[in-house]
């Protein structure tokens, strides 16, 4: 409850909007919270570690605070909160090679992390301290979800190995869907383009659960030994540092995913990885999330579902088309709608004196990645 010196920021008239979505890219001020077991007996080797790491991080653009916890129960449980200016500069950081080496004295410590991403919604405070900047910078209202869960990893295999990769990746057992009672796997899509593999699942539960459970299932382990050798990156599955870093550099987060109202139908899947020029990953993706909120108001638009993934600058989306691409607006199906705006942002060759539509069609040819393999769980 409220008193008189307190008041909460944010407008209490928001509207809900119907249509599902989720976006890194509104502006709002990011809660992250970290839980975090640390070894019995390590508390102070961890607590060292932090403050070097904290000491780090006060210098990284867009980082505001943040705060280290205690369990009063367990020595062991340890909460680590930050906040930042926005959700952007923070996957722009933790998914660097910068983070990568500032985490690992860590590592020694530490049994298991958990990491949690929450824009902030809502605040209660002081009058003097919850200020109308930082209202501006709260999420103006609650999304609505469909309970599923994205994510995405991806690598890259040794140029003239493409196709033994793709026959190994196509080729194996569907693991078990149930991980437990409150998660399951739903579906897999794997794509490459080029010698780049992506592999996007959806899961309704938890995320870390389920792919912690494929990662043990024997069908998938023997499928990871096998293309072990066509790997650019040496990883060695045995090893759980080695494998430890080839998944935190593989991961490739969800950024954006819109679903057009009332359209949760079937649709044929696709993908587009688009070659991003140096250091415009963020911008293509937040552009490319801009255009598909606006295609989602379209009900003419094919595309039903869109899920923007990026990771420095490497950006690709999984789109769900109504009917297939034959006929479909090159523009809505690229997302980007002026050629300028790809010779701007990516390494496409964009012909921006071609007409339109056929420079567009050229670059979704281009961008398209090949389908290996999608997989949809029973009861999906």
């Amino acid at each position: 409850m409220t008193t008189t010196s307190e008041r909460v920021s944010g407008s209490p008239t928001s509207q809900v909007s119907p249509r599902v979505s989720q976006s890194v890219f509104d502006g709002s001020r990011l809660r992250v919270v970290l839980l975090v077991d640390v070894y019995d007996g390590a508390q102070q080797q961890f607590l060292e570690a932090y403050e070097l790491l904290c000491n780090q991080v006060a210098s990284v653009p867009g980082h505001v605070s943040d705060q280290l916890c205690q369990s009063i129960e367990n020595p062991s449980q340890w909460l680590i909160t930050s906040e930042w200016e926005s959700a952007p500069p923070f996957l722009a950081w933790v998914n660097s090679e910068e983070h990568v080496r500032m985490v690992e004295p860590l590592h020694s410590c530490v049994r298991d992390t958990r990491s949690l991403r929450f824009h902030i919604v809502r605040e209660t405070g002081d009058p003097k301290v919850v200020t109308e900047a930082a209202e501006r910078r709260l999420q103006s209202a609650p999304r609505i979800g469909d309970g599923l869960i994205r994510h995405a990893l991806t690598f890259t295999v040794k140029p003239g190995s493409e196709d033994k990769v793709a026959k190994i990746l196509s080729d194996y057992a569907s693991p078990e869907p149930k991980v437990d009672d409150a998660t399951r796997l739903c579906r897999t899509s794997l794509f490459m383009h080029g010698n780049r593999v992506v592999r996007a699942i959806e899961v309704r539960g938890d995320l870390l659960a389920a792919l912690r459970h494929v990662a043990r299932q024997p069908e998938i382990r023997a499928v990871e030994e096998a293309v072990n050798p066509y790997l650019e990156q040496d990883r060695d599955l045995d090893d759980p540092e080695s494998a430890r870093v080839f998944f935190t550099r593989a991961a490739l987060p969800a950024v954006h995913h819109v679903t057009a109202e009332g359209q949760q139908g079937q649709a044929e899947r696709y993908a587009l990885s688009y070659p991003v020029k140096a250091d415009r990953g963020m911008r293509l993706a937040e552009l490319l999330a801009h255009q598909d909120v606006a295609a989602a108001d379209d009900p003419l638009s094919p595309v039903v579902r869109s899920t923007i993934f990026q990771r420095d600058d490497v950006v690709v989306r999984l789109i769900d088309v109504r009917g297939g691409l034959d006929g479909a607006d090159p523009a809505l199906i690229l997302g980007l709608a002026d050629p300028a705006q790809v010779a701007e942002l990516t390494t496409l060759a964009a012909d921006v004196s071609a007409p339109k539509d056929a420079e567009l069609a050229r670059l979704v040819r281009l961008a398209r990645m090949d389908l290996v393999t999608d997989r949809r769980s029973p009861e999906a």
